[in-house]
């Protein structure tokens, strides 16, 4: 196999495996807040916290599906990884003593920790050059962001088909539990 055809599989597995089984994840992380009734337990802080989860990985994903990936979306994506496992521990902790979290859920949130790490760790073998850049300190010009010279996958059709199956999948039933939280909210404030 040739340098080329294991960079296209890699690519393969982020677009057409990881990328959407991270969305997957989402819906059935999303599930279980409804199952375990989210907006009379722990209500609209952990909505939030779960709407900053998802901006957190967010980002960077669209950042590397748009834009060539250097020194500064690498640096964003590490950054991201971080603060992402710092919130997720947060939400745990504020969580747990207010509703159960199921084993479903607990497996869905190991998919949802882990394959922001596969991500990572396939882009830095994709654009190895960028991190030994990176680690060698040879910063000039990688702090820019360059509009993918041709679209991700080759194809002009994957970045809309994606992010039309993450609003469906993702962006939409959190938006629909932050509301859910909110309206329980408000009438449990109008309640005698």
């Amino acid at each position: 196999m040739s340098d080329q055809q294991t960079a296209d599989l890699v690519l393969s597995l982020i677009l057409y495996v990881l990328l959407p089984l991270w969305g997957i994840a989402g819906f059935v992380d999303w599930c279980c807040h409804r199952a375990s009734k989210i907006e009379e337990t722990s209500g609209l802080k952990e909505s939030f916290i779960h709407a900053l989860m998802g901006a957190q990985v967010g980002f960077p994903i669209i950042l590397g599906l748009v834009f060539e990936v250097n020194i500064l979306i690498l640096f964003i994506i590490f950054l991201v990884l971080i603060t992402h496992e710092l919130v997720a521990h947060w939400d745990v902790h504020f969580t747990a003593p207010r509703r159960e979290i199921t084993i479903w859920e607990v497996h869905a949130h190991n998919y949802l920790a882990t394959i922001p790490f596969y991500l990572t760790a396939l882009i830095m073998v994709r654009k190895w050059d960028v991190v030994t850049k990176m680690i060698s300190f040879e910063w000039a010009g990688q702090f820019g962001l360059e509009f993918r010279a041709e679209p991700i996958g080759g194809t002009p059709y994957y970045l809309p088909y994606y992010l039309s199956f993450m609003l469906v999948i993702c962006i939409l039933p959190y938006f629909e539990e932050m509301w859910r939280c909110y309206r329980y909210q408000k009438q449990k404030a109008l309640r005698p």
